[in-house]
């Protein structure tokens, strides 16, 4: 029973940091009906720069310059290539959002090298030991992180005129740009957000117990793409739901790896995939997304 609370725990901690991943999805598709596959390379770069700048100016200090590097990363992207691309199809959007992530994740990657970057934060390996249950200081972190985060996001997308925008826009853009809405401002404000989350998660996805930020980052960081699916991609209460259940899916089919020979070796890094294509099964839409409505 330890070892399952264990792992519970442990689950529950990194399905909230592929919420926040999975939140940025959903934002720019609530803005634009674009599937952004661009969002491991913003997370990719988050993460590169506040591994670089630590040494020099700190953790804050770094923290604070990936989250702003990401945000105008994601804003360029939209600005000068989505923006300009004159095209109607939100698929082929969607395909040159595949082009400009491997051109940017190549780049990182070449930068990175064969090293492990650390990221210098400030909890180290310490852990936290709840009874038999034993977890590290920074899942209890970025859980708690990631829960203030996506509160945070709820209440502005609920309250404030941004959100009241992203909202209309959603819903549908052509009476909200009748209505005054500044569609590209929506579209690159909810592109910087994406940004900035992904800069956090990245921050989260590399410290104790992974060893670092590495080449192989940016492909962790695609775990949280089923989140979005499974739990609908127009849907923020679903980014939640639907990290939750990749995280603990995953971190349970790992952790109880030996039982589960019989599936193959690396069934965890499977399990997200295999859950999304259940759920797409009896869902199309995923757990919360909007149902299309259907001549019959």
């Amino acid at each position: 029973m330890a070892v399952f609370l264990e792992l519970l725990v442990n689950g529950i901690s990194v399905g909230a940091v592929y919420a926040l991943i999975a939140l940025g999805f959903v934002v720019i598709f609530k803005a634009t009906e674009v599937v952004n596959f661009t969002h491991a390379s913003l997370l990719l770069a988050g993460g590169y720069v506040i591994a670089r700048l630590h040494p020099l100016i700190g953790f804050w200090a770094a923290l604070a310059a990936g989250i702003a590097a990401a945000a105008l990363v994601g804003a360029l992207v939209e600005f000068l290539i989505l923006r300009r691309a004159h095209v109607g199809s939100r698929g082929v959007l969607a395909i040159v959002t595949i082009g400009v992530d491997i051109l940017l994740t190549t780049e990182l990657t070449r930068r990175i090298g064969t090293e492990v970057l650390a990221l210098g934060d400030p909890w180290g390996d310490r852990v936290l030991r709840l009874g038999p249950v034993t977890v590290a200081e920074t899942r209890v972190v970025a859980l708690a992180v990631a829960a203030a985060l996506i509160v945070a996001f709820l209440l502005a997308f609920k309250f404030t005129g941004w959100g009241v925008a992203m909202r209309a826009t959603a819903e549908d853009a052509e009476t909200a740009a009748l209505m005054g809405v500044r569609l590209g401002r929506v579209s690159l404000s909810a592109w910087a957000v994406a940004g900035a989350l992904a800069a956090v998660a990245a921050m989260f996805l590399c410290v104790f117990p992974t060893p670092g930020l590495d080449r192989g980052t940016a492909a962790a960081a695609m775990k949280a793409f089923p989140a979005a699916i499974l739990g609908g991609l127009d849907s923020t209460t679903g980014a939640l739901a639907g990290g939750l259940i990749v995280g603990v899916t995953e971190t349970l089919m790992s952790g109880y790896q030996s039982e589960l020979a019989f599936l193959g070796r690396g069934i965890g890094d499977a399990a997200p995939f295999l859950v999304m294509i259940v759920i797409l099964l009896l869902r199309p839409s995923g757990l919360f997304g909007t149902k299309e409505p259907a001549r019959v």
